[in-house]
């Protein structure tokens, strides 16, 4: 797979601008396989250059007001809707407060410049295992909501993502909003990644904690991407956590648990052994932050 186009053109295409939903899912219904949403375009336009994709129709789907939403009600979820910019969500005070994960995996983006544009559906959508999206959402449990002219149904983002640029849309669906639960009472979360001095990272880690100083009612979520084809969450590792214990001696014994789970991939960014000892630091480092050094 080539990510360096080749290019300087777009194949030939009709470029459609729909002002309702309903506009939007007939011209999806009519197009089908034959059409592509634009939001912000990153993703589209490059794939369009790298001809991995050609579509015959482009829907532009910006003129939706009602698309354009963040919107947080307290004690419930985080609703963020499909032309929503990762720049918008870093603006946003309940993110930063209550979202952490999100908040960081969103400033890890590129530059302003092209978190000015990129949204964070279309990050979703591109199915890469390394985009920045996909550890947090996974690990807010978040629920993209999807429809068509004759269905609505939710996902969570581990069931909506199939593997390296296949998802489980449909050609007459449209997400249509994000909807992210209320994290857990008095609960903090990280986002981190490392590199290969590239714009792909080999391993992310979402992390959160919450009443760390109570064994029995401690909380440990973790989510990792990149380091597979997909993400993954471990909640088999995560009932580790809620034992009494010196943290160095639960991680000992959560580590084995998370690396099967996720079991990290060799590709041409790093190999498995290599991806498998950066999830090993990186969750030590966290929890010990998240947690403490106990």
């Amino acid at each position: 797979m080539s990510f360096g186009s080749p290019y300087l053109t777009l194949p030939e295409f009709q470029y459609l601008r729909p002002k309702s939903l309903e506009e939007v899912l007939n011209l999806l219904d009519q197009h089908g396989e034959e059409a592509n949403i634009l939001a912000g375009g990153v993703a589209l336009i490059g794939f369009m250059k790298e001809r991995l994709l050609a579509p015959q129709y482009v829907i532009d789907i910006k003129a939706l007001e009602e698309f354009n939403k963040i919107k947080y009600t307290p004690g419930k979820e985080l609703h963020i809707g499909p032309t929503v910019t990762f720049n918008q969500i870093i603006a946003s005070k309940p993110v930063e407060k209550h979202y952490g994960a999100l908040y960081d995996a969103a400033r890890s983006v590129g530059d302003i410049t092209l978190r000015n544009r990129a949204t964070l559906v279309g990050n979703i959508c591109e199915a890469l295992p390394w985009n920045d999206g996909l550890a947090s959402l996974t690990l807010f449990e978040a629920e993209l909501a999807l429809k068509s002219l004759r269905s609505e149904r939710s996902l969570h983002v581990e069931e909506f993502i199939k593997g390296i640029m296949e998802t489980d849309i449909r050609p007459d669906e449209i997400i249509t909003s994000i909807h992210i639960p209320e994290p857990p009472e008095n609960s903090r979360s990280t986002y981190v990644k490392t590199t290969s001095r590239s714009e792909f990272s080999i391993a992310n880690l979402g992390a959160l904690v919450s009443n760390p100083n109570i064994p029995e009612k401690r909380l440990v979520r973790l989510a990792y991407a990149a380091a597979a084809p997909t993400p993954v969450r471990v909640p088999e590792a995560e009932k580790v956590f809620r034992r009494p214990g010196k943290l160095s001696d639960l991680i000992d014994e959560a580590m084995p648990i998370i690396l099967e789970k996720v079991a990290p991939m060799t590709d041409m960014h790093a190999s498995s052994e290599y991806r498998t000892h950066l999830i090993d630091v990186l969750t030590r480092k966290v929890l010990r932050q998240l947690i403490g050094g106990r």
